[in-house]
């Protein structure tokens, strides 16, 4: 992360030369994910142009981004596409009046275009009561610097994706199932200056591997890897754990909704941590009164302890949030007790806070959100996890989950790509995905083991890390066919 003091803005009404028009233009075109801090000095210029023109504080956040895809389906690669993208956003400020726009057109024209725009717009937008202000910058952590940048993704080509594709394939091929799934690896640089004094840029590297199996005998199994440095993602193991599952769940029977102890695999943990974040532990559910985050209060087992860590390299890091400050340690919830939640600089001003460096891009109307989740590992073994049930279920993961009461972290979703019956602490065979309707909550009330390993999952907005869980019920309401 990069820090100094704001440079001086010009007078207002000042008028764009040809030579700065052009120097826009280079800075454009040197703006990549590997040089953040060309990003940096191309924030810091569309700055200084919405200070020029009359914001009485602006923000700049700059993201140049290269991203590759490759897919599978049937067994075969059917699409190989990457994509290179730049894109400016600013946050133009008029007193209490607030605009955000933003472009993918970098050249002069264009960025002279996006600071006009936000001016006129925020002109005619009604005024913020509560505004307070942009962020400022905030005295150094001392904790150490962490690299989210690993050579080995932003490096990565459609051949080495490929040769993880072909492990995964070669896995399924051995047990006569079929494999369909992507390999995504993504470098970026993001870069943040405001009026305030913030200069926040670095690189950004994530990749993630994953599949689903598909047995001519109705099995299906799941298997993700995700990581910073694509080179460390084990494809083959990736493809031999889809592949086994897959195998195991042929011919599925059906089994009685109720209520049911048992072992959540991280692909489903992940979905809890995912939904409280979402629900709980952000500054703004709290302050809308829709949060069960009380101080103090238990909400799970003495085996729950979840952070937010921006710094945690096992999961993605990151130095700063889309404001540009430096993200904080967050202690969500501390053997079984809510502790703290997350802040923007809006939520934290309203709070009396400090932001916690979670803040979104704006325009967020969703406030603050833990995007670097961490589970206390425990110190069971995965077999153990499941000779601990005398009669109960083994999930996978979830989908199609939805929230019934936020409150109550009430959730309903389905189990799939793996449900398995467990009797006297042995699988014995598979099981039609089932419904359920849950309260969040009262699932982690009831941890009774944690596994002693871990994952990293991707999220729907940041990833996760995460161990199994054993819980002692789990309320399921019926039977999905197929």
């Amino acid at each position: 992360m990069v820090s100094r003091p704001n440079r001086l803005a010009s007078p207002a009404g000042a008028t764009t030369t040809r030579g700065n028009a052009a120097a826009a233009g280079e800075l454009a075109r040197n703006a990549s994910a590997r040089d953040p801090g060309s990003a940096l000095a191309l924030a810091e210029e569309v700055l200084g142009r919405a200070l020029r023109i009359g914001a009485t504080e602006a923000e700049v956040l700059v993201m140049a981004g290269d991203s590759a895809l490759t897919r599978f389906a049937n067994s075969e690669i059917h699409q190989n596409v990457a994509e290179r993208s730049l894109t400016v956003s600013l946050r133009h400020v008029v007193g209490r009046r607030i605009a955000v726009v933003s472009t993918g057109r970098v050249d002069a024209d264009g960025l002279r275009s996006l600071v006009h725009r936000a001016a006129a717009i925020a002109r005619s937008c009604e005024e913020l009561d509560d505004w307070a202000g942009l962020p400022a910058p905030i005295e150094a952590s001392s904790r150490a610097a962490v690299s989210a940048w690993a050579d080995g993704t932003a490096e990565a080509t459609p051949e080495f994706r490929a040769e993880g594709v072909r492990a995964v394939i070669a896995a399924a091929d051995a047990v006569g199932v079929t494999a369909y799934g992507s390999f995504s690896t993504d470098a970026e640089a993001v870069a943040v200056a405001n009026s305030a004094g913030i200069r926040s840029a670095e690189n950004r590297t994530s990749s993630q591997l994953l599949t689903v199996h598909m047995s001519p005998d109705g099995g299906t199994g799941y298997a993700e890897g995700v990581s910073m440095d694509a080179t460390t993602i084990d494809a083959a193991a990736i493809g031999r754990e889809a592949a086994t599952k897959a195998r195991a769940g042929d011919r599925p029977v059906t089994v009685d909704p109720g209520d049911y102890p048992v072992v959540l695999e991280e692909y489903a943990v992940v979905d809890i941590t995912d939904m409280l974040g979402y629900l709980g532990f952000s500054a703004l559910a709290v302050q809308e009164g829709r949060s069960f985050v009380e101080p103090g209060r238990r909400i799970g087992s003495e085996l729950v302890t979840i952070i937010d860590d921006g710094a945690d390299r096992n999961g993605l890091p990151m130095a700063f949030d889309y404001e540009g400050v430096a993200k904080q340690r967050v202690p969500l919830v501390e053997s079984g007790v809510c502790r703290d939640v997350v802040y923007d600089s809006q939520t934290a001003a309203r709070a009396g806070r400090t932001s916690t460096g979670h803040g979104l891009p704006a325009p967020n109307p969703w406030g603050p959100f833990p995007l670097n989740a961490v589970m206390s590992a425990g110190d069971t073994s995965r077999d153990d996890l499941v000779k601990g049930l005398d009669r109960g279920l083994l999930v996978t993961r979830f989908h199609y989950t939805n929230v019934v009461h936020p409150k109550l972290a009430m959730i309903t979703g389905m189990t799939r790509d793996g449900t398995f019956l467990v009797e006297r602490g042995e699988v014995v065979g598979p099981v039609r995905n089932l419904r359920f309707t849950q309260s969040y909550l009262d699932a982690l009330a009831g941890v009774s083991a944690v596994s002693s390993s871990r994952k990293t999952i991707r999220g729907f907005l940041g990833a996760a890390v995460v161990p199994a869980l054993r819980i002692d019920a789990w309320t399921f309401t019926g039977v999905t066919e197929f």
